[in-house]
């Protein structure tokens, strides 16, 4: 009687499943991180194999996908870590990020509430460009988004600062 494709499936996972197992630890810093690797490579084949008669994958080609997936997992992971270590958080007034000087001026502290207001994604582009230095090109491969995204951002938000202030100075002048 012929075994099912499931069945198949079953059979070469329980053969190969400790030596992907294995292979994986060397992509990933925990066991279960592996496993991660690990199923995200089989649910590949998985969908792969579909099309080629559902039968299980050559040993080696797992392999390949479970680096491919290890590579990624790591490039993600770096890029997660880059964002996070980049970004500055304006709630804590503790971080000097304005010049130290101009932290008791009331216009520093005006663009400071007005920046604060900006979206988390305008926000982190802005402090990037200005207070960062960084080009789009780098902001973008920080922020894992397109160079145009980077400067599309970086110009919204600062129609928005503009917006904002003028409204600020309109209201201070009306009060006057």
């Amino acid at each position: 009687m012929a075994q099912s494709p499931a069945g198949k499936w079953k059979q070469w996972l329980a053969e190969n499943g400790p030596r992907l197992l294995l292979f994986a630890r060397g992509w990933a810093p925990t066991r279960e991180d592996a496993e991660d690797l690990v199923q995200e490579a089989i649910v590949r084949m998985w969908n792969h194999q579909q099309q080629h008669g559902a039968e299980p994958p050559d040993l080696p080609l797992v392999f390949s996908t479970i680096r491919f997936c290890g590579l990624n997992h790591h490039r993600s992971e770096t890029r997660r870590r880059k964002r996070e270590e980049s970004v500055i958080y304006l709630n804590d007034f503790q971080d000097v990020w304005l010049d130290p000087v101009l932290e008791d001026d009331e216009e520093a502290m005006i663009l400071r509430k007005a920046i604060e207001k900006l979206s988390s994604k305008l926000r982190e582009v802005v402090v990037l460009k200005f207070w960062g230095g960084l080009t789009f090109l780098q902001i973008s491969e920080t922020l894992a988004i397109s160079p145009n995204t980077a400067a599309s951002r970086y110009r919204y938000a600062l129609e928005q600062l503009a917006h904002e202030l003028r409204r600020i100075k309109e209201d201070r002048h009306a009060t006057s």
